[in-house]
This record gives structure tokens, C-alpha cells and sequence, in this order.
């Protein structure tokens, strides 16, 4: 399942291709298309991630494109229904342009043969700013729709193809602000506020490695930067959330933020530190189980180097040269360091 920092990407993804364009959108699948008739030939006027959630906000065709205002709602933007989508276990964008279309990732999303969580989708110069897309070439045409295809965006100069959510659903500005209030506080967001984070991990029993991963508690956390930056805490992943002091919960949530964004601006997930990268064994051929794929990218740093702990069940701690440990916890695998995090 893609973690955080990847639909965040593909929200700018969106607003590079689309933003402020008119859209056809259909389904060819046919699973979709009561609402892909309700979105077609609006306009696209805003895009954002809160944790694994997508949200792509449609306004008429005639209605003013206020991005900020519609992504916040805002008075005035009544107009404006949603597209939400959650990609889940299976789930992905698969994106194409003509010649003159900005520099996307072929799919993000679920693997098919993996591209990894690595991707060339640009980061915009700061958090308000919308690319703006290039002309729309006349020798391009969009190439036919490949596999159970949901939704179809299809703009001036690109297209989007949606297969295999877990969620994809037309919803109004009041339901996507119920949605959003189920979710706990997302660190790449620039709204988001430790606050009730801190709040939900201290006054519960439930261990700090499953509240990691409840996203009613801290939206967008995968199964990836739970393990990394518990390791990089020091804590126990099975150690109750309540037994774990609030300004160390809180500096967790400062490294979220930290390597999230990271994740987010680059396109790959990187926990080790410079001087731990090195230690232990390169991972042999049949171990390279991750998502994570960087080899390609010039000074990257390697797959194999890129984690402490995650998927590295057996091998020796970076740090400590104690065999990292594995178990099941909730329906999915924990990875940590008996030594390092007690």
C-alpha cells in the first residue's frame, strides 16, 4: 500500500497535468459511471493528499478557479464536489502525455512490474503553487484505456487512468470535511498539528507500533516509516502508547515531518543517517523485497542502504550488529531492533 508521501506526490501530479483545465472523465470499466457523468466537463481546481486519502476537487465549468479557497472550503465554494480516492492494497494512477506534457511517473500506485516509490514527478517551489501546464500538443492522442480502468481523466495534454481503489467515491465539501475529520493529523500537510497525535498515542493502552499505524491517529503512515522512525527513536514498538513519554512521542512526529516531506519531494523513502549507511551486509538478490527502489537515480543512495530496519528481519543492526527481529502485530510485519529500541 503506498504510504503517505506517495499520494501527496500524486496530488501534485494532478495539479501539474491538470490543474485548471476542463476534463472529460469517464469509466471505462463501467463500475464508475454515475460519477464520472456527475464530473465530466468540470474543472479541475484543486488537489490534495491527507494522508492516503486523494482528494480532487471539480467545479462548473464557468465557476472561478480558486484553488486555495476550494481546497479549504472556503465560502464560495459550494460549487466544488470531490473525487476521493484511496488507492489501498491494489490500487494505482497510471499516467500519459504528449510530448509538451510536464515530466510525470509512468504509475503510481500498487506494482505492476514495481517502479518502486520512486518517481519523477517535480516538486513545486512551494506549497501553494500550481505548475503551469504546458500547451496541448495536436499530434497527441490519448492511448487506449489498459486493464479494469475505474476512472479516466482525460485533459488537453494528458490523461489518468485509476485502477483498483479501495475507495472511489463523488463527494460534496461537507463529506469530505466528515472525512477528514476521521483522520488523525498528517505530517507532510502544513496544517498538520502534533497536538492530537501526542494526545491519542498518551492515553492508550494500545502499543506505539499499532497507533502508528491507525490513521485516526497520524494519517499517511505506512508500515515503512512506522519501523524507521521507531527504530530512530530508540522505542519499543510494543511498548504501550501511554508508557511513552509525550516529548518523545512528539519528537517522533518531528521526524515524521522531516522524513515524510523528504519522501514526498523526492519520491523515494531514505531513513538511515549518513554515517550508518554502509554497515551491515548489501542485501542479496532474493532479500529485495521492498518497494524502495533508488539504484537508478544518479547519487542516490542505495536500496540497500536506504533502511534500518524494514524488511531487514535477520540481519545485523546497523548500529548495534544484533539481528533485527520480525513478528506479526495487527495483521501486518513489525521490524525493529531488540537492542536499540527497549
Amino acid at each position: 500500500m503506498p504510504e503517505g508521501h506517495t499520494v501527496h506526490r500524486l496530488a501534485r501530479t494532478f495539479s501539474s497535468l491538470f490543474a485548471g483545465q476542463t476534463l472529460r472523465v469517464s469509466s471505462p470499466q463501467g463500475r464508475f459511471a454515475d460519477g464520472a457523468g456527475v464530473l465530466d466537463g468540470r474543472r479541475l481546481v484543486a488537489s490534495e493528499a491527507w494522508g492516503k486519502q486523494l482528494f480532487l476537487g471539480f467545479a462548473s465549468d464557468g465557476a472561478p478557479a480558486d484553488v486555495s479557497g476550494a481546497a479549504s472550503g472556503s465560502a464560495g465554494t459550494a460549487d466544488v464536489l470531490w473525487l476521493r480516492t484511496h488507492l489501498g492494497l491494489y490500487g494505482a494512477w497510471t499516467f500519459a502525455g504528449a510530448p509538451d506534457a510536464p515530466e510525470v511517473a509512468h504509475a503510481i500506485g500498487a506494482p505492476r512490474r514495481r517502479i518502486g516509490e520512486r518517481d519523477s514527478v517535480p516538486a513545486p517551489s512551494g506549497p501553494d503553487v500550481v505548475p503551469t501546464a504546458a500547451a496541448p500538443s495536436d499530434a497527441w492522442a490519448a492511448p487506449e484505456p489498459r486493464g479494469q480502468v475505474r476512472v479516466r481523466l482525460l485533459g488537453a495534454h494528458a490523461v489518468a487512468d485509476l485502477t483498483g481503489p479501495t475507495a472511489c467515491e463523488v463527494i460534496t465539501a461537507d463529506e469530505k470535511k466528515a472525512v477528514e475529520t476521521r483522520l488523525g493529523p498528517d505530517p507532510i500537510r502544513d496544517d498538520g498539528d502534533p497536538d492530537p497525535f501526542v494526545a491519542a498515542v498518551g492515553r492508550s493502552r494500545v502499543t506505539i507500533g499499532q497507533q502508528l499505524m491507525d490513521q485516526a491517529v497520524v494519517a499517511g503512515v505506512g508500515n515503512i516509516y512506522r519501523a524507521e522512525a521507531l527504530f530512530r527513536a530508540g522505542v519499543d514498538p510494543l511498548r504501550a502508547g501511554r508508557d511513552v513519554p509525550a516529548a518523545t512521542v512528539r519528537a517522533i512526529w518531528d521526524d515524521l515531518v522531516v522524513l515524510m516531506r523528504d519522501g514526498a519531494d523526492h519520491g523515494a523513502i531514505v531513513t538511515t543517517r549518513p554515517e550508518d549507511r554502509g554497515a551491515g551486509p548489501v542485501l542479496a538478490p532474493d532479500r529485495g523485497r521492498t518497494r524502495q527502489n533508488t539504484d537508478g537515480s544518479p547519487g542516490a543512495v542505495p536500496s540497500d542502504q536506504a533502511f534500518y530496519v524494514y524488511h531487514r528481519d535477520g540481519l545485523p543492526c546497523r548500529v548495534c550488529g544484533s539481528p533485527v527481529l520480525v513478528k506479526e502485530l495487527a495483521g501486518r510485519n513489525l521490524f525493529w531492533c531488540g537492542v536499540c529500541q527497549t
